[in-house]
């Protein structure tokens, strides 16, 4: 894994496009179950407004879906024809029909959903584990990705640390067994309202900055798995294949970064509690010809914390390629 960052990669351009009127009010986009490789995933439209609009994918996080991209896709309608997939354990989709949940499995369902779909190549952008999950898809796919977006990607860390564990140190008992059940359970008997609050302060270096809307539909679909008997299994198989992808697979990762081809955005909040800021420089330095933006005062999610920031850095990044080609 590299230890010191051996390239310096240029700011990200913003764009200075016109974007649609953000409604941080209106409801989330409409979804459809989707079969892939045995298992049912969800997936989320956003039409676009412009009839030559290219496809792109958005991925998501640990314990999220695909409605944390709804504002960011909205912004990125007018020139992007936008899809997040809810993968297998999340959302409102079905369970792995193997109890599968590792990185690996995760980006073999977005590349059977982008083969059966035929809308690839695609814009690829993901968050935290989905960022994972998408530096594999683009490492081993590229002719399914256009441009790839990484939004703080959970990538093995270059020191001997463990970032998320000095702001919730509950997290250490989640990947031992029989302890994350046990924490799990005892996560469960506070209200959904609790524990949607607990993770955006977690994930937002400002919750406030998170629209009160969007905050009860998240206490809303808490609600609402409540009664899915894989959740808490999903969760902790999830975690924990990311934990072993860390710590047992972390020089496949970094080697993996430095064979990617598509052009790629590398975006970080500074004040990312989850994955270690300073790790953007060395994720845009592993990937050739990428670019960096670290937003000041965003957390984890910048695409809901910062959406417009965020949208005007990955359409940035569309208009150059498009230049280019």
């Amino acid at each position: 894994m590299p230890r010191t960052v051996t390239r310096t990669a240029p700011v990200a351009r913003l764009s200075d496009a016109v974007l649609p009127a953000l409604d941080p009010t209106g409801p989330r986009w409409p979804g459809r179950q989707v079969e892939v490789g045995g298992a049912s995933v969800y997936v989320r439209d956003t039409p676009s407004t412009d009839p030559a609009a290219e496809p792109a994918l958005c991925v998501h996080g640990l314990g999220g879906s695909a409605t944390n991209w709804t504002d960011l896709a909205e912004l990125l309608s007018g020139r992007l024809a936008v899809e997040a997939i809810d993968l297998p354990g999340f959302g409102f989709a079905g369970p792995a029909p193997d109890r599968d949940y590792s990185i690996r499995a995760h980006a073999r369902t977005v590349i059977g959903y982008l083969q059966q779909s035929g809308r690839g190549p695609v814009h690829l952008i993901g968050n935290s584990m989905g960022g994972a999950v998408s530096i594999l898809v683009a490492a081993q796919r590229p002719d399914l990705v256009r441009t790839l977006t990484l939004i703080s990607p959970a990538v093995p860390d270059v020191r001997l640390r463990v970032h998320p564990l000095r702001h919730d140190p509950r997290m250490a008992a989640l990947v031992l067994p029989g302890l994350g059940v046990l924490a799990l359970r005892q996560a469960a008997g506070a209200s959904a309202r609790t524990r949607v609050e607990a993770t955006i302060a977690l994930c937002f270096a400002d919750p406030s900055r998170y629209p009160p809307q969007r905050l009860q539909q998240a206490i809303e679909d808490v609600e609402a798995r409540a009664a899915m008997s894989w959740v808490n299994g999903a969760f902790l198989g999830s975690l924990r294949g990311l934990v072993r992808a860390q710590l047992a697979q972390g020089r496949r990762t970094w080697a993996l970064m430095r064979t990617i081809t598509a052009p790629t955005l590398v975006l970080w909040g500074d004040t990312d509690r989850l994955v270690a800021p300073d790790l953007a420089a060395h994720v845009a330095a592993a990937i050739a010809g990428s670019r960096l933006l670290v937003l000041e005062g965003i957390g984890h999610t910048a695409m809901m914390e910062d959406p417009v920031t965020t949208a005007r850095a990955v359409l940035g990044l569309v208009e150059d390629v498009a230049s280019a080609r």
